[in-house]
C-alpha cells in the first residue's frame, strides 16, 4: 500500500528531512519507506502513529443513566461509584469494558492503561475480566492495568501487601488516589516499598482538585528521588499545580522533571468537575501543561472518564481529547504537541514502538483528513481511516 503526500507532524519523524509531505510505502506489518513526496503543494491530509491512551477507567464507563452525574463534586462521584460497584458482576463489566475497546480501536488507539477500581484487599472482580479481554484484544488494543487504591488503605501493612502481590501476579501497575491525606509521607513512601519489593511500576491519581495546599505531585518527586527509585512513574490529573503560586508550581516541576516523572492531564473529566457550578467555571481543571515542557516534561493527554459520574459524556476518541486539549491549554502550534496522544504516552506506558514514524516501524498508523493544523480539530479535519497491521480497518465520518 503506498500513501501519498501526507503530512507527518515533526514530533513523530523519525528521520531528518525538510520536506513537507511524504509517501509512505507499507509493506504487510511495517512501513517500509518514508521519501519525500514528489508533489509538495497540496497535502491529502496528516499521519499519525496510532493513538496511546495513558489513562482510562473502563470498569466505570458507561454507567451515568443509572448512577447520575455529579456536576462538579469529585467526591459525589466517588460515593455514587462506590454504591454502584457492590453490584457489579463479570456479567455486567464484560460488555461495558469491551464497548470502550471498540470504540478505542476504532477511533485509532493501540494502547491503552485502565485504572481498576481496588478499594479492598482482595482484588476486583474487574481484574479477572480485565485479563480475559487483555487476551482476546491482543494484537489489536496493548492493555495495561493499574489498581486504583485509596492511599490510606496501605496504612495497612498487609492489605498493602495482598494488594501489591495480585497486582505484580497479573502484570499491572501498583496505584493509588493521592489527594490532602493526612500522614501523606508516610503512606506514599510504603506504596514505594511495595513497588520496589515486587518490581512494579507505580500510576498516581494525584491533586485531582484547585486546592493550592495539595502537595501530592512534589512528594511523589521527593520519594523518587530520596529512594533512587527506578521504576516507572505516572502521575495524572495534579490539577492543583495550576493555582498555586508560580515560584511553588515551577519547583514542583523542577522536581518532577529531575525525577523522570510522566505527567497525564485529563481535560475533559477534570474541566467538568473542577472549578464553580454557580458561575462561570474560573479557575478551570487542568494542569500546568506548557510549564512542564518548558523543563524537558512532556505531558500526555488522556482520556480518563466516559459517560460516568465523573463525566457524563465523550468517548474514547483520542484526537477529539486532543483537540480540547489544545483549546483549554493554548497549544500551539497543534502539531507541535501530538506527541501527547502519541510518543509521551507511548513512553509514559514502555511500550516497544514509541511512535516514531520512519522505515521499519509498525504500520498501525492514523491518516486524518486534515491538511494542516488549523484542519486538525474541526468536524472534517478528524475524519480518519485507521490502518494496523498495515490494512486499513476503518473509515470514520
Amino acid at each position: 500500500m503506498k500513501l501519498e503526500a501526507l503530512r507527518i507532524p515533526k514530533p513523530l519523524r523519525g528521520f531528518a528531512s525538510e520536506a513537507e509531505l511524504f509517501d509512505l510505502v507499507l509493506d504487510g506489518d511495517r512501513v517500509a519507506s518514508v521519501a519525500p513526496s514528489a508533489r509538495q503543494d497540496s497535502a491529502r491530509g496528516i499521519v499519525l502513529s496510532a493513538c496511546v491512551d495513558a489513562h482510562a477507567h473502563i470498569d466505570k464507563n458507561y454507567t451515568v443513566q443509572e448512577v447520575g452525574a455529579a456536576q462538579g463534586n469529585l467526591f459525589a462521584a466517588i460515593e455514587r461509584m462506590n454504591g454502584h460497584r457492590a453490584g457489579w458482576t463479570a456479567e455486567s463489566l464484560r460488555p461495558r469494558m469491551e464497548r470502550a475497546l471498540e470504540d478505542a480501536w476504532r477511533s485509532g488507539t493501540r494502547a491503552l492503561r485502565t485504572h481498576l477500581d481496588w478499594v479492598q484487599p482482595e482484588a476486583p472482580v474487574s481484574l479477572a475480566v480485565f485479563e480475559s479481554l487483555r487476551e482476546a484484544w491482543r494484537g489489536r488494543v496493548e492493555l495495561q492495568f493499574v489498581s486504583l487504591t485509596p492511599l490510606d488503605l496501605f496504612a495497612d501493612a498487609e492489605a498493602g501487601e495482598r494488594i501489591a502481590r495480585e497486582v505484580a501476579r497479573a502484570g499491572g501497575a501498583l496505584g493509588a488516589f493521592v489527594y490532602r491525606n493526612e500522614a501523606l509521607l508516610p503512606k506514599l513512601d510504603r506504596v514505594f516499598e511495595l513497588a520496589h519489593k515486587h518490581g512494579l511500576s507505580l500510576d498516581f491519581h494525584v491533586d485531582e482538585g484547585l486546592d493550592a495546599d495539595a502537595s501530592g505531585l512534589r512528594a511523589i518527586a521527593q520519594l523518587v528521588r530520596a529512594r533512587s527509585f527506578t521504576g516507572r512513574v505516572v502521575c495524572g490529573h495534579a490539577c492543583s499545580l495550576s493555582v498555586q503560586d508560580d515560584a511553588v508550581a515551577h519547583e514542583t516541576l523542577a522536581l518532577c522533571a529531575g525525577a523522570g516523572l510522566h505527567l497525564v492531564a485529563l481535560p475533559t473529566t477534570n474541566l467538568y468537575l473542577q472549578g464553580a457550578w454557580d458561575r462561570t467555571p474560573v479557575p478551570r481543571g487542568i494542569t500546568r501543561i506548557r510549564e512542564a515542557a518548558a523543563r524537558g516534561l512532556r505531558a500526555s493527554l488522556a482520556t480518563d472518564n466516559v459517560q460516568d459520574a465523573f463525566y457524563p459524556y465523550g468517548s474514547y476518541d483520542l484526537v477529539e481529547t486532543f483537540g480540547l486539549g489544545v483549546q483549554v491549554a493554548h497549544l500551539a502550534p497543534a502539531l507541535d504537541w501530538i506527541d501527547s496522544i502519541t510518543l509521551a504516552p507511548a513512553r509514559a506506558l514502555g511500550l516497544a514502538w514509541d511512535g516514531r514514524i520512519a522505515a521499519g516501524c509498525p504500520a498501525d498508523l492514523v491518516v486524518l483528513a486534515a491538511t494542516d493544523e488549523h484542519e486538525l480539530i474541526d468536524p472534517r479535519g478528524r475524519r480518519r481511516s485507521v490502518i494496523r497491521a498495515g490494512r486499513i480497518l476503518e473509515h470514520t465520518a
